[in-house]
């Protein structure tokens, strides 16, 4: 692909302020997208937003928790605001807590549904409304959701995790069909990041630790290298790439997909 694949596009990406979410929001401007950032971290959130425009793009910044249907709604409408249109959603916010399943506490398990499933579906809907013809943006587009190769493999401790991004990707797959269907004109994919070094993956095998699955967390680190073919852990380039890849023009006639940048974990 070209290094200005997504010229003229205009994106938001959730969970944008750090981590996976940088990474991809980075990867769409040096694309030639212009890029909005939502995220809960307002200052990060716009630090993020500071370093892409330097890039050259117009790009902004909006304060939106995933789970609020009202805050999606303005995320909306100030992407099209700000940039002058909306045709690329990364639904990329998401959360894990740690924990066996005879530990679970419900509050946990309502929080990471909240946020997993509830924030993906209502950016689905928002995204949909905007890019519908009629909408406010009206042009179609392509929408990515964030899932994880934990929707495929059986991992201990991440129970109530693994079963939203099972969420995530069923959602996904009845998003493309209505938009199909309806004659949206927006494509609906997801992807499957393998195990990433970020502060959200480097938390998980610190909690493997405590609960006792691992001695320590070069040894979680290790048992999760051990099961990737490749041998080795993701980086968020990874998983932006693949993001980039599926907004643009070569992936046209994908739709309904989940596509694994996990090393061959999950296979």
């Amino acid at each position: 692909m070209s290094e200005k694949t997504l010229d003229g596009r205009k994106a938001l990406v959730t969970g944008g302020a750090r981590g996976i979410g940088a990474a991809i929001a980075e990867a769409l401007a040096r694309s030639g997208a212009a890029v909005m950032i939502g995220d809960i971290l307002d200052d990060v959130g716009r630090d993020s937003a500071g370093q892409i425009a330097r890039l050259g793009v117009k790009t902004g910044f909006v304060h939106l928790d995933v789970a609020d249907d009202a805050q999606w709604e303005k995320a909306a409408a100030a992407t099209v605001a700000t940039l002058g249109g909306y045709d690329i959603l990364i639904n990329n916010a998401g959360i894990e807590i740690t924990s066996l399943i005879s530990e679970v506490k419900a509050e946990d398990a309502r929080r990471m549904c909240d946020v997993n499933i509830v924030g993906t579906v209502l950016g689905m809907k928002h995204a949909f409304r905007a890019m519908r013809p009629g909408g406010a943006a009206g042009k179609g587009g392509a929408v990515v959701n964030i899932a994880s190769v934990a929707a495929t493999i059986a991992f201990p401790s991440i129970a109530v995790y693994s079963g939203t991004k099972s969420a995530v990707d069923r959602m996904t797959r009845v998003g493309a069909m209505e938009a199909g269907k309806l004659g949206y004109g927006v494509r609906v994919n997801c992807i499957y990041p393998g195990l990433i070094p970020t502060d959200m993956g480097m938390q998980l095998a610190s909690d493997i630790v405590k609960i006792g699955l691992a001695p320590d967390v070069n040894a979680a680190v290790g048992s999760v290298v051990e099961q990737t073919p490749l041998g080795k852990l993701a980086e968020v380039g990874d998983i932006a790439n693949a993001a980039v890849f599926l907004c643009s023009n070569e992936a046209r006639f994908i739709t309904g997909i989940g596509l694994p940048v996990d090393g061959g974990m999950g296979m």
